[in-house]
């Protein structure tokens, strides 16, 4: 039998400051979103940071508000020991409870200056730009902290019916934000879209669902540590 698969070890990778608002830091790398509700969500959630993390998205669809907020301040202590920024899916009233960095916006959700308006000019306001590059540049216009494109593959976390591609990312590189690649991304298809100038991967089941939390997050960590700033 061959030897195991070797996790390289996670190194920081370059920290950049947002173009048009020096106060907001982003550190390019994996993008992990959660998959709750589930019982081990901080065990899993602090795996992941472990491995490498530099922004984490809590997702819960569920309407058990007690819960979400329990949880989300719990994920935004947790987040400020590892200084990785934590955003809320979807909801801005959590993202203004629970002590979050910031909030991500797909297309029914709030407004991009609904957000701001409530959340503060140093929030981290995300945009699901599907794809489309004139919803990305309509974002970037509005004051969106990052553009999210996808889906780039097949995925079971949500039903798909829009897809992007590669060139999409390097046409929005024009647009002077971080890039999020999210959508069936696994270490072994990432490759292209770092390539092509996806600054995050966001990524769910490949981390979330791996029997190694840890070592999951390792591996879309070192995509990013030889790529040229």
């Amino acid at each position: 039998m061959g030897q195991p698969h070797a996790v390289p070890e996670f190194q920081p990778p370059l920290r950049t400051t947002h173009p048009h608002r020096p106060l907001i830091t982003l550190t390019a790398g994996l993008y992990a979103i959660t998959d709750g509700p589930r019982d081990d969500l901080l065990a899993v959630v602090r795996a992941a940071l472990e491995g490498g993390g530099t922004l984490l998205q809590y997702r819960d669809k569920t309407h058990a508000d007690d819960r979400r907020l329990r949880e989300a301040r719990a994920l935004a202590a947790l987040c400020r020991e590892f200084e990785v920024p934590l955003i809320i899916n979807d909801d801005v009233e959590l993202a203004a409870a629970s002590g979050a960095e910031g909030v991500h916006l797909g297309e029914d959700d709030a407004r991009v200056a609904v957000a701001r308006a409530r959340l503060g000019d140093d929030a981290i306001i995300g945009v699901s730009c599907y794809d489309s590059l004139a919803r990305a540049r309509e974002a970037a216009q509005a004051g969106a902290d990052y553009l999210a494109f996808g889906a780039f593959f097949p995925t079971t976390t949500k039903r798909v019916t829009r897809y992007a591609t590669p060139a999409l990312l390097r046409d929005a590189r024009s647009l002077g934000l971080p890039l999020v690649a999210i959508g069936g991304i696994t270490p072994e298809n990432a490759g292209p879209l770092v390539a092509a100038g996806a600054d995050y991967l966001a990524v769910v089941s490949a981390v979330f669902s791996a029997r190694d939390v840890r070592a999951a997050a390792r591996r879309f960590a070192a995509l990013f540590q030889t790529r040229n700033p």
